[in-house]
């Protein structure tokens, strides 16, 4: 089961259990608004030990009445500490909190559209906390606009104001924070789509809630944990790490399928071959590990089905004549698979069942059309269309981006915290394919495969944007890769 540290949950989730510690525990909410706004402080004092003039922006519900609090905290330890209200009364616990700030001597400014915000080292957002779902507008929308425009860093409370804490997406406007402390459980929200665009970094707090509290919640999904393989064992041989077989590189692409081999070398397979179109032989320069084989159609690529053990199915494959025959050919083998690319676009135009050990691994383009639904609808709720691609096809499901996810079809979900915008490049995708098929000829089985590849592929990326994100190519993965699945850093 997930630890507090890697659960993720719904927003109304984590009200359940935020009740829970009120009702069951004992402990009154203004005792937990007390906690949050003590550990978001001792963030912003680590984060940024110079800054001394601190000016938090307040809404009226809870979320402000911890932005009263940090305030009122602040101050007593000798920062400069102001607050910028939205126009209106108070609720709850906030009520208490905004009266203590101004019965100490705080300063409360109006928030206005023609005003600007007071000159600060360090901005808190506090305007609005998991429970927004709707967009942000009018003066909320004009004041997240301000910050957003700035240079100041700025750390948000709980959830970057204007972000869908369930979905990671944005309807309007929303805080770009440099940190972001969350309070009492994960939000499933910020670690993916553009969620880890608002959030930067984040921080879990989990205000001393009893375990009891998060017992009676099943975490809506996890987060992924650093994992490598065991060492192997000193009678091992190669036919012990199974036989992967890629299919694709059709002429002018046979790139994304030496990717897609070359890192199921470097991720253990015992043998690996490719079966390719007349120009293939272009795959054998450079790497003599690889066995190529030159395949015209079903013929031929029958024999190479049989003695494989995993196949890895569309990688420069195209949708033309020459790809539509061995992509039948590959699926009515019923060999476990891994399947990417064009194999997806053939699979979105001409559905049918896959065998049962098969991962599919869409971008959120490839999701759309395999839903059949617009690439929008995906990212506006990468959740929800990666369980239903998991579902829909009964096989595990990745769904690529900032902050890939990976579906069972029984509901599970996990999420990758790690990878970098410079992953944005050609052949990441043949990459992780490889990646994944050379876990699943070890005998992982599939959602273990996909997990552990997913998780391999986003930390070597990485590790290799180390010396810059611009620039990053796949090929930069495959050392970091090895090291990483061995258990070695880098």
């Amino acid at each position: 089961m997930p630890t507090p540290a890697t659960a993720l949950y719904t927003v109304a989730q984590t009200r359940a259990i935020d009740a829970w510690a009120i009702s069951n525990a004992g402990i009154p909410g203004a005792t937990l608004m007390l906690r949050a706004s003590a550990g978001a402080l001792a963030v912003l004092r680590q984060r940024w030990p110079a800054a001394r003039r601190i000016v938090v922006l307040c809404g009226l519900g809870n979320n402000g009445g911890d932005g009263f609090l940090l305030a009122t905290q602040a101050r007593s330890q000798g920062l400069d500490a102001r607050v910028v209200a939205l126009p209106g009364e108070s609720r709850g616990d906030a009520v208490a909190a905004r009266r203590g700030f101004l019965d100490g001597g705080g300063e409360l400014v109006a928030a206005a559209r023609d005003a600007s915000l007071p000159a600060a080292d360090v901005y808190v957002d506090a305007l609005f906390g998991s429970g927004l779902s709707r967009p942000l507008e009018g003066l909320p929308a004009v004041l997240v606009e301000r910050l957003n425009a700035g240079a100041v860093p700025v750390l948000s409370l709980d959830v970057p104001s204007g972000l869908d804490a369930d979905r990671g997406a944005c309807t309007g406007p929303a805080v770009c924070a440099a940190a972001t402390a969350c309070f009492v459980a994960w939000k499933r929200g910020l670690f993916t789509g553009l969620g880890t665009q608002c959030c930067g970094e984040t921080s879990l707090h989990t205000l001393q809630v009893p375990a009891a509290a998060y017992d009676a919640q099943r975490a809506d999904a996890e987060l992924l944990q650093v994992a490598a393989l065991p060492p192997r064992g000193a009678d091992s041989h190669k036919g012990l790490y199974g036989h992967v077989l890629a299919i694709g590189g059709d002429r002018g692409m046979s790139g994304a399928l030496r990717l897609c081999t070359e890192a199921a070398l470097r991720c253990g397979a015992g043998l690996v071959s490719a079966a390719t179109c007349a120009d293939g032989a272009v795959l054998a320069a450079g790497r003599p590990e690889l066995m190529i084989h030159e395949v015209a159609g079903e013929a031929e690529l029958q024999p190479l089905l049989e003695r494989s053990s995993v196949l890895a199915l569309g990688p420069g494959l195209g949708q033309g004549d020459w790809g539509r025959t061995l992509w039948r050919a590959a699926l009515a083998a019923g060999k476990p698979i891994v399947v990417d690319a064009d194999g997806l676009n053939l699979l979105a135009a001409h559905p049918r069942t896959l065998p049962r050990a098969a991962v599919l691994t869409p971008h959120p383009g490839e999701a759309a059309r395999l839903l059949g639904c617009s690439t929008g609808a995906v990212q506006a709720d990468r959740f929800s269309a990666v369980r239903e691609l998991a579902s829909r096809f009964g096989v595990v499901a990745v769904l690529k981006g900032s902050g890939s996810l990976v579906a069972a079809p029984d509901g599970r979900v996990a999420v990758c915290p790690w990878g970098n915008p410079g992953m944005a490049s050609g052949g990441m995708g043949d990459l992780l394919t490889g990646v994944i098929a050379a876990l699943m000829a070890q005998r992982l089985e599939p959602w273990d495969a996909a997990c552990l590849g997913v998780g391999l592929h986003a930390r070597a990326g990485d590790v290799a944007a180390r010396t810059g994100q611009r620039g990053l190519l796949a090929s930069d993965l495959l050392e970091p890769l090895r090291c990483l699945l061995n258990g070695i850093r880098p």
